[in-house]
């Protein structure tokens, strides 16, 4: 048995069985690359699904992070600590926005917001107890939790885990006309992601999300933008929303945040929406510690330059440009996506999405399938441009076979 195969035998023993993982044993990363326990070297084009879009062990990073190790790591919000306030507010004015509440993981921003949104509907828009609605799209994926998968339409993620949280209306991505109709006076928020990641990188139709920020601010409802896998850079500006010059009342941030070191996440508005919390209302132990917010402090001024969302765009130029050289082919049916990050839909003659990702690996590239016959590409924003072009013929060389 090899090192990779005893190991992976292990986690099978030993671990819970939630993940499906590519047969491949991760030993060091650096940049856009990853090496595993046999000293094989693999192209990631999964970024650890935006988290890792400064690429691996970024030393602007790791110096942040080692600095505040040496320092202090957690006080708990019982204290403060010296690098809260700057970490708030640098955050906040990279938003436009007035504040900030910090969480650690995506799905944690997520639950925040949505109390956040039930919070404001009663206090500030007057909606009776226990009538808040949010609206939210068919095909969303923004985590797990209990709550999370109750407005979930992903049968694998609700399956023998009810009873489910009421308070949702599902309506289908991009469609404004049943987005209004869904809208009524108990409507507290509309949740959204401006691109659906695990639906397969679904960029919805021009003007929808235009529409929607429109329909929101007509009918006095939060329009709350989850951007933890589109935003910070990964689609060639800093959120996804820009692309539309699109403000949302909310923003939901994590993934990215964290630099790939750690896991940062946030709920960011102004004070009239996040301004309704009072001590004990809500909160977490990690939320917002010193070494968070120092990695955080860091990525938030490694975005200021533009430089990263600069490279995504002009990257990502290329790659849909390459991408779409294939949809001729009939292998690929489709290509959608923005920046540095795409869905490529596989001819099920060719295989499964799975399968392609299985051949890819074989040829040293990392990918992960969505939805059966969906390929992601999502490299880290660090990733050379002879590399991104490596990588993308190697999926060709895989399709063609």
């Amino acid at each position: 048995m090899t090192t990779t195969e005893a190991l992976i035998a292990a986690a099978d023993a030993h671990s819970a069985h939630n993940y499906h993982p590519l047969p491949v044993v991760i030993a060091t990363a650096e940049g856009a690359w990853m090496t595993d326990v046999e000293g094989r070297r693999y192209l990631d084009f999964l970024a650890g699904y935006s988290a890792l879009n400064f690429g691996h062990g970024h030393p602007r990073l790791v110096a942040a992070a080692k600095a505040q190790l040496e320092r202090v790591t957690l006080t708990s919000r019982a204290f403060h600590h010296d690098r809260f306030a700057a970490f708030c507010t640098q955050l906040a004015e990279l938003c436009g926005k007035e504040m900030v509440l910090p969480m650690n993981t995506g799905v944690e921003a997520v639950e925040t917001a949505v109390k956040t949104a039930r919070k404001w509907g009663y206090r500030v828009k007057g909606v009776p107890a226990e009538m808040a609605k949010v609206v939210v799209a068919a095909g969303n994926f923004h985590g797990r939790t209990t709550t999370v998968i109750s407005f979930s339409t992903d049968p694998e993620a609700r399956a023998d885990f009810g009873p489910y949280t009421p308070g949702f209306e599902i309506v289908p991505y991009g469609d404004l006309t049943a987005m209004r109709a869904a809208v009524t006076e108990n409507t507290v928020a509309v949740l959204l992601e401006p691109i659906q990641g695990e639906s397969g990188v679904v960029v919805p139709p021009a003007g929808y999300l235009a529409g929607v920020r429109e329909l929101t601010r007509q009918r006095g409802v939060l329009f709350v933008a989850d951007e933890i896998q589109s935003g910070l850079g990964r689609t060639g500006r800093t959120f996804a929303c820009e692309h539309e010059g699109v403000v949302p009342d909310v923003y939901v941030l994590g993934k990215a945040l964290g630099g790939g070191v750690l896991p940062v996440s946030a709920v960011v508005a102004d004070a009239e929406v996040l301004g309704v919390f009072r001590p004990g209302e809500h909160g977490s132990t990690f939320g917002g510690n010193p070494l968070a917010c120092a990695v955080a402090l860091e990525v938030i001024a490694m975005l200021r330059t533009g430089e990263f969302q600069e490279r995504a765009a002009e990257l990502g130029e290329l790659l849909h440009r390459r991408l779409a050289e294939m949809t001729g082919s009939g292998r690929v049916t489709a290509v959608r996506g923005r920046g540095l990050w795409a869905g490529v839909d596989v001819d099920p003659a060719v295989g499964s999405g799975r399968a392609v990702a299985e051949r890819l690996m074989e040829r040293g590239v990392l990918v992960k399938d969505a939805h059966g016959a969906t390929v992601r590409v999502a490299p880290p924003l660090v990733v050379e441009e002879e590399d991104l072009e490596w990588g993308v013929e190697q999926l060709w060389e895989v399709l063609s076979a």
